[in-house]
């Protein structure tokens, strides 16, 4: 089968096939961190299951570097390589990879310092706090790995090897998984060995694609002595800007979820908030993974002016967005119940609260994606502004304000119904970007 390439034609089939190990990947990544999840809620406990959901939005402030980098990195990669300039694409590449390790360990520093502050700032009870602090050390010590994980994910398709992103990330998944079976299933180690099977993982999934672009390969990129071009820097930083601040959203938007339920529900809320957010990762995979996948082949016809194939690709992009919706949310609400068990089978009222809690999330999955896929795309035409637009509001503006105003009018079903306001709103400013912009980059 011929390799797809990113200046090729772009048909539902070949479009597929080029984003399915993206899709695969993502999908792959969220199954890992569901095992991590299992692992701890069954073979460790609850109290450190929640402790582990209350932390982990302070480590993902951190390694929401590693995916501006990435996202912006690679638009600006694809469009230098749509315009044929192979050696500067590859400097870009290679500053960004360098810079992406040096902030990581920077920030693995500042994050070691301050994990304790940080896990008592969040609402960490006394019996909470140690098993909070200790699952955020021992993951520092992989951040810098998690990083350059995060940027190779996108430049391995900017690359056209998404097959090899697939890889990769399979090889640091089951690592992941085996050592946590190992860990806390048969040694019965604590939730430090959760974080540590997580890392073995991560240094896998940043060190192997690293000693393939530093070596001779037959792909479009390569590590390359390179300068500091600080123009072209800021233009990652803008370009990834929206991504960047959709993760930290996210991981504020989750300290706020943690407070109010800790408040209306105690540890099971919080408890059952975290069996969300691992399910949750499945189905948004798809959409990030189809978006991570689709944006190279659009920045590369923008940066080769082919407005024929942008739309094209464009066009079969929200067509193939639109049913995805239906088919995950209809998924997603009669799979609830199982999904629930796989960590609350031992407390039947979790068991209950997460089952109606994930089916009314789900509603959401009809929305989400066009919007998902909206910002990825502004980011692919290296409009950081438009793209930063869209996460801002959908991730933080609009989530925060149906957080603090819904579960007034509807108690707990209003904190899970949040999501469905909060992306509805965020499809309005979508659509109006879209139609806005239309005639200035010629995709619709």
């Amino acid at each position: 089968m011929n390799r797809i390439q990113l200046s090729d034609h772009f048909t539902y089939r070949r479009l597929i096939r080029f984003t399915l190990p993206s899709i695969l990947m993502m999908i792959f990544i969220s199954i890992y961190g569901v095992v991590d999840g299992f692992f701890v809620s069954n073979y460790v406990g609850t109290t450190p299951f929640a402790s582990l959901n209350l932390i982990m939005p302070f480590i993902m402030l951190f390694a929401a570097i590693g995916f501006m980098l990435g996202a912006g990195g690679s638009a600006l990669t694809a469009l230098t390589l749509g315009k044929g300039d192979q050696e500067r694409a590859n400097e870009i590449f290679s500053l960004v990879i360098y810079t992406g390790l040096v902030l990581g360990i920077l920030c693995a520093v500042i994050g070691m310092i301050f994990a304790p502050k940080v896990a008592v700032l969040l609402g960490a009870t006394a019996r909470m706090l140690p098993y909070c602090v200790t699952y955020a050390r021992v993951s520092m010590l992989g951040l810098p790995a998690f990083m350059l994980q995060n940027c190779f994910q996108t430049f391995l398709i900017t690359a056209e090897r998404p097959r090899m992103g697939l890889i990769v990330t399979v090889l640091a998944g089951v690592t992941n998984m085996i050592l946590d079976a190992l860990f806390m299933g048969a040694f019965r180690r604590g939730i430090g060995s959760a974080a540590a099977a997580t890392i073995i993982g991560e240094y896998i999934g940043a060190l192997v694609p690293l000693i393939y672009f530093f070596a001779p390969n037959h792909s479009k990129l390569r590590l390359t002595k390179t300068h500091f071009y600080g123009k072209a820097l800021l233009k990652v930083i803008a370009n990834g800007s929206s991504e960047f601040l959709s993760n930290i959203s996210m991981s504020v938007v989750n300290m706020l979820y943690n407070w109010q339920l800790i408040r209306l529900a105690g540890e099971n809320g919080v408890s059952a908030y975290g069996i969300i957010m691992y399910t949750n990762l499945i189905f948004t995979g798809v959409y990030f993974g189809y978006s991570m996948g689709v944006s190279p082949i659009a920045g590369y016809h923008l940066g080769a002016r082919n407005t024929n194939e942008l739309r094209n690709v464009f066009s079969r992009s929200i067509k193939i967005i639109a049913a995805a919706g239906i088919i995950m949310t209809a998924s997603a609400i009669s799979a609830a119940g199982p999904l629930a068990a796989i960590f609350a089978q031992k407390s039947p009222a979790l068991l209950a609260m997460t089952t109606k809690a994930i089916r009314l999330y789900s509603l959401s999955y009809l929305i989400m994606g066009f919007n998902i896929f909206g910002s990825a795309f502004f980011t692919a035409m290296n409009n950081g502004a438009v793209s930063a637009l869209i996460s801002f509001l959908r991730t933080l503006v609009f989530q925060v304000s149906s957080l603090l105003i819904l579960p007034l009018l509807l108690g707990i079903n209003g904190i899970w119904l949040s999501i469905v306001a909060a992306e509805g709103m965020a499809l309005i400013v979508t659509l109006t970007c879209l139609i806005r912009y239309r005639s200035v980059y010629h995709y619709a």
